[in-house]
């Protein structure tokens, strides 16, 4: 009876301090989203815009960022910061991820790619907002870990795949929006050929000593492409065969 009893009482235990850390999470989370709402408004000259999205707002307090960094840094997964991932990659900002998914001006209905897995977690933003996915990550431990990952918070719209983003996923296309999260020397053309008249792509590009650019790109319904630079950024390298 003891045993039952002592039992008993440390599961309650662990159930209670699991509903605490949830909760601690989603206040680090709304105070995360004040935060970049604030830095948003001080850079709304780049942005062109003075606030976020209600649409990226809700996404940004529901993903459990902490769920997508590594255990020993999830005590700084809530902070306005990019965290590393292994594999010398990072998790981005939290504020960058916010403002790559609102300059996309998305709507429920679209289908978005992805270029750079990483760890899930701007899959997971962009999966609250549109109703499809794809996402491509070259390398491939990171790959299998963010789809388990995914797979695991129950999202369904996602579909993730292990290869060199440059090149796009030419059998899903056209996206109506795509969103690369590692600095191209160029605008890759396969992309532009898989985006759909009237979508828009955004992505860093690096230019002149190596400075790195957002730079936001919109195809209009006959096809003519127009690019906007948004403001600097620092983003680890697009890699592979390319």
């Amino acid at each position: 009876m003891r045993q039952k009893t002592v039992l008993l009482l440390l599961l309650l235990s662990i159930l209670l301090f699991g509903e605490s850390m949830e909760s601690s999470y989603e206040k680090a989370r709304k105070e995360m989203v004040d935060v970049i709402q604030r830095e948003v408004k001080s850079t709304r000259g780049y942005l062109g815009r003075e606030r976020l999205g209600k649409n990226v707002i809700d996404a940004m307090e529901k993903v459990p960022r902490h769920a997508f960094v590594l255990p020993m840094n999830r005590k700084y997964a809530y902070e306005n910061r990019p965290l590393p991932i292994g594999y010398g990659q990072t998790i981005s900002q939290p504020y960058i991820v916010a403002i790559m998914t609102d300059l996309l001006d998305l709507d429920p209905s679209d289908r978005v790619l992805e270029i750079g897995t990483g760890s899930g977690y701007q899959a997971a933003v962009l999966a609250e907002v549109v109703k499809e996915v794809y996402t491509i990550e070259v390398i491939g431990e990171l790959g299998v870990a963010a789809s388990n990952r995914l797979e695991k918070l129950g999202y369904k719209n996602i579909k993730t795949r292990i290869g060199d983003g440059y090149y796009g996923w030419k059998e899903h296309a056209p996206y109506d929006a795509i969103i690369v999260t590692a600095a191209a020397g160029n605008i890759p053309p396969p992309l532009l050929q898989q985006l759909k008249p009237g979508g828009r792509m955004i992505i860093p590009v690096k230019s002149l000593f190596q400075v790195q650019h957002l730079i936001l790109v919109s195809k209009d319904d006959k096809g003519a492409i127009t690019t906007r630079q948004i403001l600097p950024v620092r983003f680890v390298p697009l890699t592979g065969k390319h």
